[in-house]
């Protein structure tokens, strides 16, 4: 596979300091082009969080998301 090439709104929102952020993040675009489960598509949009400077942040609102649906 190609080394990925991010676009201009990507770089701003990822920082992508390593390499393998780049991997990640061009597989996860391929992975969006198929038609996915819905499981499978969470799991690209959850690993694509962890690209984030913020990762937590999309982790304390899915979790807020669970446990209001279990309450």
């Amino acid at each position: 596979m190609k080394e990925y090439i991010p676009t201009k709104a990507e770089k701003k929102k990822y920082p992508l300091p390593e390499k393998k952020d780049f991997e990640i993040l061009g597989k996860c675009k391929i992975l969006e082009k198929k038609r996915l489960l819905k499981k499978d598509k969470d799991l690209v949009k959850f690993i694509k969080t962890q690209l984030l400077d913020d990762w937590r942040k999309p982790l304390i609102i899915e979790l807020n998301k669970l446990i209001k649906k279990y309450k």
